[in-house]
């Protein structure tokens, strides 16, 4: 999640153990076991978090006192860059080597139906659905015949910056209203795109009208899959039958299929809707607010040029006789994991209702392994909202990975199988709740008792979640799995919501203003798993309580969000830092560590730590004012997509590294950033 976007309140009103207080309990233990006082300091300033651990095999959960995983890390594999300084200019900085293009930015035409971006905003709202949408983020690239030089990015749009999105930013009239225009050219400025991209004489660009490049707007036609599908609580004026629904929006981090899908992720959707009568609790858990929609989008119900009820929509409160007479269920057809076949045009974007309804952030797979569930890992990026995975029913067949219809696949592996959620237990352990009717709570009911069937319970997926206990975290935004041995790690941002008597284990600071990155590995049954930290975001020169990692100069860092594994086992992180020590030195950023090669004496895997910290290291830093978001890599790891989002004033030219010269203004254009080495050699390696 932006900076710019969602109210970060704390929505959560259980009194589930804190991760904080589970931290303190967890360290609080380890120092017993390792000599009292000193040895509680010494895991504090993250120098031997790893140590107090002892061996482990990667193929079971580790028990107590044991590390999460052995060593994992390819023979040679070496980070080939030194981390480069902080930067606070109008550009972009990497490290030396390599070089960074702007590619694809907010206005490039997709089809010959938009015309060219024009620097005053004036392009309409037809040019908005036709083209790049606003503030680039999470992204794949899915290749042509297996190419690394030709192939489709699938990338969300987040959100919009209103003010650069018009001429003259948005208006109303006396009366209070969005005009109609402006509301169209912001809807069509959400969403999602597919874009085909090639690479010529060394370049990428991208491929002007290919039939492949679509968009998908807050007004795309979708269809709704799984639980939810047909059931009262998604019918509407417009699917009386609850199979089909209308767009997609704040679509953040993002997640793929070993089928060859895009995984899409609603996160601050409930903005955009009103509901001016009372509230279900769903609405009010979720944050649909009661006064006016974020954007006002409702305003402009009963032009004489609405569609469809394409304005009224987005408020939600009940009018009609019946669900099928108004729009009361509109906000219960988002909050989901849609997906989007980048191969296949004429396919609709569908919603897999399954995996459960929250803001979500990311979805990131597990290793496919033949005759095993498949398995997701989804944030709830709020304070104090949880951590979810998905199993699927069906066990991996290696023949789905090249289908003739790719989301019939989807419908085998992601409408059928068991939505838990975590908790983590001060001992390094933790549990995954199931989500079912059955499953008990911890008020003595069930979940059925509270929630009345399947649909209910995915309707109501963080109330569910409190119900039977899960861990509050830290804002939990991206996943991404270590493709070397299957230990998955989770991005928590920060949370100035969590008090000092509210920390736990998993959230140990309170408040969280510079966020952490924790992994796991799961049981072979996906029941259980156990944990660490692996690293502390901070400032270098902060005390011994927030700087646990060691961190120094070189690679200091707050706000972990995006994150990904490339191909190879190099973990790559990105941030949207708003701690003012760092904003104050650096820009949001991108660095990478090998998590396998951060070992103790006997060759086991542990956590960032003063004396390791040297193998974190600052390899990009983005433009004033920006958010280094979304990651992708080609096959063959030598091009590197980033996304730069929300930056002040940038970009100035095709060369991402340009700055704005001194008293030049530019409408300001979230881009993607292509990077590739000088040699043409695999990025970040060597």
């Amino acid at each position: 999640m932006s900076r710019d976007t969602g109210d970060n309140l704390d929505r959560n009103p259980s009194t589930n153990t804190a991760m904080a207080t589970v931290m303190d309990i967890y360290l609080s233990r380890r120092s017993v076991m390792r000599g009292g006082l000193a040895a509680a300091v010494t895991l504090i300033a993250g120098t031997s978090l790893g140590g107090c651990f002892s061996g482990a095999d990667i193929r079971r959960p580790a028990g107590p006192g044991e590390p999460v995983t052995g060593n994992a890390a390819r023979s040679g594999l070496a980070l080939g860059f030194d981390s480069i300084p902080g930067s606070r200019t109008d550009a972009c900085t990497l490290a030396k080597g390599y070089c960074a293009r702007v590619l694809a930015p907010w206005g490039t035409p997709l089809n010959r139906n938009a015309a060219p971006w024009k620097p005053d905003g004036s392009n309409t709202s037809v040019d908005q659905a036709n083209a790049m949408g606003m503030h680039h983020d999470g992204m794949h690239f899915f290749p042509i015949n297996g190419s690394s030089d030709d192939g489709l990015l699938a990338i969300n749009f987040e959100y919009i910056d209103p003010a650069a999105l018009h001429p003259a930013g948005p208006t109303t009239d006396v009366n209070g209203k969005r005009p109609v225009e402006e509301v169209r050219k912001e809807i069509n400025a959400h969403g999602a795109g597919v874009v085909r991209l090639k690479k010529v004489s060394g370049r990428w660009q991208v491929v002007d009208n290919d039939p492949l490049n679509r968009r998908f707007t807050t007004a795309s036609r979708m269809e709704i899959t799984g639980p939810l599908r047909g059931t009262d609580h998604v019918k509407t004026k417009y699917s009386t039958a609850g199979t089909h629904c209308r767009g997609t929006n704040n679509n953040c981090g993002n997640g793929y299929t070993p089928w060859g899908t895009y995984l899409t992720c609603e996160e601050n959707w409930p903005g955009i809707f009103v509901n001016k009568g009372t509230r279900p609790e769903d609405q009010r858990r979720i944050g649909v607010g009661t006064s006016t929609g974020q954007y006002k989008w409702e305003s402009a119900a009963g032009d004489s040029t609405e569609e469809a009820d394409e304005f009224a929509r987005f408020d939600v409160t009940i009018k009609g006789a019946s669900a099928t007479d108004d729009y009361r269920n509109e906000a219960s057809t988002y909050g989901y994991i849609v997906e989007i076949d980048p191969y296949n045009s004429s396919t609709l974007a569908t919603k897999r209702t399954a995996l459960g309804r929250f803001r979500h952030e990311g979805c990131a797979p597990s290793l496919p392994v033949a005759g095993k569930p498949l398995v997701w890992y989804m944030g709830d990026d709020s304070n104090n909202e949880y951590l979810y995975k998905w199993v699927s029913t069906a066990v991996w067949d290696a023949a789905d990975a090249n289908p003739a219809d790719r989301l019939a696949t989807g419908a085998k592996y992601l409408d059928q199988g068991k939505l838990y959620v975590a908790r983590f237990n001060a001992d390094g352990t933790g549990v995954w709740l199931l989500l079912d009717v059955a499953t008990a709570t911890t008020g003595g009911s069930t979940l059925g008792a509270l929630y009345g069937d399947l649909p209910g319970i995915i309707l109501n997926t963080r109330g569910a979640g409190d119900a039977v206990g899960a861990t509050p975290m830290d804002r939990p935004e991206w996943t991404t799995v270590n493709p070397l041995n299957g230990d998955v790690y989770l991005t928590l941002t920060n949370n100035s919501a969590r008090t000092p008597e509210k920390v736990d284990a998993a959230n140990p600071r309170g408040p969280n203003r510079h966020g952490h990155i924790i992994r796991w590995h799961d049981s072979d049954d996906q029941l259980s798993f156990n944990w660490d930290i692996f690293v502390f975001g901070a400032n270098a020169a902060g005390a011994a309580d927030i700087n646990r990692s060691g961190l120094t100069e070189l690679n200091q860092f707050a706000s972990p969000d995006g994150m990904s594994f490339d191909s190879r086992g190099v973990l790559w992180f990105e941030t949207d830092n708003g701690e003012s020590t760092l904003t104050d030195y650096t820009n949001d950023q991108l660095l990478a560590v090998i998590p396998g090669l951060l070992v103790d004496a006997a060759g086991r895997q542990v956590p960032v730590n003063g004396e390791n910290q040297g193998g974190v290291r600052r390899f990009f830093v983005g433009p004033n004012g920006c958010e280094v978001t979304g990651i992708a890599f080609t096959p063959d790891n030598r091009t590197l997509f980033i996304n730069i989002q929300h930056p002040g004033n940038w970009p100035v030219s095709e060369d991402a590294t340009e700055g704005a010269f001194e008293g030049k203004r530019v409408r300001p254009r979230s881009s993607t950033v292509v990077i590739q080495r000088e040699d043409g050699g695999e990025i970040g390696t060597g």
